[in-house]
């Protein structure tokens, strides 16, 4: 079996024009870095504004293994078996952070003849989107830390710091750090800090929900950063900065255009993690993508009681997205762990939001036909329409049942559904996510996160979604609980508002902001050659 890296290696890509010209995108709107990856100006959607949208199709799985379940392969399949059908398609998925990358997860740019190319730029670097989130964020962080040295108005309480640093890397030693250090003040004011990874960011929310520059830059000064010392929230806005943060952006809000092996167009655009934030590639290029093209495919992280009940809960909600479907990636690796009832749990959650659901069953190479004929069958049995694709080894030729049945599930004008109402309380809409998405029995908040949640309300941000940051390796907030958990409490620790995005994240469990490296981090297997040829990315 040829490796990721060795088939993207060996396809001839077509020039980015080309492929630009299968959407009827004229050249002259691509932004060119090299001949196969281009930007496309946000300003674009101005002309865009009266053609109708396409199909939405929303890519999703079960309950995850630690290695993934290769829901990006067939999102990527997906959109590569409607093209075959001669449907006018494009695909929109987030873009590779640099941590899990070099961490233990790899690249995320699909894999083997389900991939979008050139695989080596897109997981590493690609055009600095990430890099630019990065930067503006870490430009506020300086901007806090000189304010409170400065002594400058408003008080800033540097007790009441509530935003880190972050940088778009694993790395479980700046967890927790002190700055300030020596020079006897001179280095500014000594207090606790630290980092988080770059896909954590609020500033990467904003940028994935924000819908044009001017939204982009009233969240950014919307963004809280601190409190007084009578706790009164502090706005970027009273510090002057959201000009210039947005400056840093003004490339990064535009969609990335590239292509699968099968020359269909993609775009990569934004990468919120969905274990620990909204898991969803930009507004920017969903929308986009769904001017251009009849059918869009689209993808949200993690297990569906995580991206996909974001997708819905908030980036449909505050984009007024109407998804047409869902499809749900099993695999046999993961049926093995969690069982028939966690597919089942998933599949009957998606139903709660009136959008029809179909099944992929992602056939991995040395799953054989008996297990995966076995699986077929219970899948069969829940109730939703199951399909057997092989996306990695055959590409587009790998599903095109599932593509012709998702081109019927389309031709529906159902009216989606969200789990909870924004006029509920944050406790009342964290209680509606965790007893109806997880199947908790009830919610236990913590004593810090009822005050955190009593002021959140009292400042004014009680009717905004909520985004739960919580394992996603198990329904309920304990990793350890694999199937589908019943009559378990839910632990919710801390709450904090993310004002700029618009949501209240809430914590659960032992939930790390910053991950760490496994004890052999994939970097440990990536080289470079004296011609600049990498090996090792996967």
């Amino acid at each position: 079996m040829k490796s990721d890296i060795e088939i993207a290696q060996n396809i001839k890509l077509q020039p980015i024009e080309n492929i630009a010209a299968k959407i009827d995108m004229h050249e002259k709107h691509l932004i060119k870095y090299g001949n196969h990856i281009a930007k496309v100006p946000f300003t674009l959607m101005e002309e865009l504004s009266e053609k109708p949208d396409g199909n939405l199709v929303l890519v999703t799985a079960m309950t995850p293994t630690s290695m993934g379940e290769g829901k990006t392969t067939n999102t990527i399949g997906l959109g590569q078996a409607l093209s075959k059908l001669g449907k006018k398609t494009m695909i929109a998925i987030r873009e590779p952070s640099l941590g899990p990358c070099m961490g233990v997860k790899g690249g995320a740019a699909g894999g083997g003849y389900s991939q979008v190319l050139p695989m080596e730029d897109i997981n590493l670097h690609f055009t600095g989107d990430i890099h630019a989130v990065t930067t503006a964020h870490n430009l506020l962080s300086s901007i806090i830390d000189n304010h409170v040295h400065q002594k400058n108005t408003p008080e800033l309480n540097s007790r009441q710091v509530v935003w880190k640093r972050v940088i778009d890397m694993n790395d479980r030693a700046l967890r927790s750090i002190m700055i300030g250090m020596g020079e006897k003040g001179g280095n500014g004011v000594l207090r606790e800090d630290g980092f988080e990874i770059t896909a954590a960011s609020e500033i990467m929310a904003i940028l994935c929900l924000s819908k044009d520059l001017k939204d982009l830059k009233e969240r950014v000064g919307n963004i809280i950063v601190g409190y007084d010392s009578l706790k009164k929230p502090v706005y970027v806005k009273e510090l002057g900065v959201e000009g210039a943060m947005t400056a840093l952006l003004k490339h990064a809000v535009n969609p990335n255009l590239v292509q699968t092996v099968e020359g269909t167009p993609v775009f990569v655009h934004g990468g919120p993690f969905a274990n620990i934030a909204h898991g969803c590639n930009t507004l920017f290029a969903t929308r986009m993508a769904m001017k251009y093209a009849d059918y869009v495919i689209t993808e949200a992280g993690f297990a569906a009681d995580l991206g996909a009940e974001k997708f819905f809960d908030i980036k449909c909600r505050i984009g007024g997205l109407k998804p047409r479907a869902v499809v749900l990636v099993v695999t046999k690796r993961a049926y093995d762990i969690h069982g028939i009832e966690n597919i089942k749990k998933h599949a009957d959650n998606l139903k709660l939001f009136n959008v029809p659901v179909c099944i992929s069953i992602n056939k991995f190479l040395d799953d054989s036909d008996i297990e995966i004929s076995e699986l077929h069958k219970k899948c069969n049995g829940t109730g939703v329409p199951s399909f057997i694709t092989d996306f990695r080894e055959k590409g587009g030729e790998g599903g095109p049942d599932i593509a012709a049945k998702l081109v019927d599930m389309c031709n529906n004008d159902n009216k989606l559904q969200y789990i909870y109402d924004l006029e509920s309380g944050i406790k009342e809409k964290i209680t509606e996510i965790a007893t109806k998405i997880y199947g908790a029995k009830d919610v236990d908040f913590s004593g810090e996160a009822e005050n955190q949640i009593k002021r959140i309300e009292n400042i004014g941000y009680k009717n905004i979604p909520v985004c739960m940051a919580k394992t996603q390796s198990s329904l309920s907030d304990n990793p350890k609980l694999t199937g589908c958990p019943k009559n378990f409490t839910l632990n919710v620790n801390s709450a904090r508002v993310s004002s700029g995005a618009g949501f209240v994240v809430a914590y659960t469990g032992k939930i790390m902001t910053m991950p760490g490296l496994p004890r052999i981090p994939s970097a440990m297997n990536i080289d470079i050659d004296d011609n600049g040829n990498i090996s090792g990315l996967f």
